[in-house]
Order: C-alpha cells, then structure tokens, then sequence
C-alpha cells in the first residue's frame, strides 16, 4: 500500500505543479488547467486517505495534519474557483488567475515537504 500512497502523492506533485506552473507560463487559465488541477486533487485525496491508512489513524492535530488538511481544502477551493472563473468567461480574472494558483500551490508544498520529512525521519 505505501508504494500506492507514494505513486498519488508524487502523481499530485506532478500535476498540480503542471497545471499551476502551465497557468503561469500561458499567462491565462485554460480548460486543460482545470483537468490537470482536477486531477491532481483526486491524486492527492488517495494518497493521502492511503497514508492515513498505512499509518493506521485519521486526522491527527500536529503540523503536518493541519497544514495537510489545509492543502486539501484550498486545492479543493482553487479547482472550484477556476472552473467558475473559465466558464463565466470573465478574461480579466482568466488572466489573473495565476496569482491565487501559484500561492495555493506554495501553502500546498508545506504539508508535502513536512511529509516526506516527517515519514522518512519515522514520525508523523
């Protein structure tokens, strides 16, 4: 199981930092942003649900599980928000997009990091 968990927390890395990273060099959101960013959502809730499994618990409230728990809810947000915000049609905020992308995306890193750190230093 833990070599299924790391496959979709690396698959969320993958494309999450695609979608955000490919936002940013177009300059605007496009539908096949909101795929990857979908898609990287869907990656990351199983990886996640797998770690929590393997480490035999649910939510805990230290760093890690409060950073993380973020992470899902903004990812959850920012797909949310860029599917309204490309099919209102809206180019100004189309164009903008990128700004709320690439911060999602940092405050996204920190649980991953913490993560890797935390499970090869054999904490959580």
């Amino acid at each position: 199981m833990l070599m299924y968990a790391v496959i979709s927390i690396t698959s969320a890395l993958v494309f999450y930092t695609t979608g955000v990273w490919g936002e940013k060099i177009n300059g605007e959101l496009r539908k096949w942003h909101l795929l990857v960013f979908w898609t990287g959502l869907v990656f990351d809730t199983l990886g996640t649900t797998l770690m929590g499994r393997i480490a035999g618990s649910g939510f805990e409230f230290n760093f890690h599980g409060v950073t993380g728990l973020l992470a899902i809810v903004l990812m959850m947000f920012h797909a949310a928000w860029a599917t309204l915000v490309l099919f209102k049609g809206d180019e100004k905020k189309r164009a903008d997009f990128h700004r709320l992308s690439i911060a999602v995306w940092a405050i996204w890193l920190i649980p991953f990091i913490s993560g890797a750190v935390f499970g090869m230093a054999g904490q959580r």
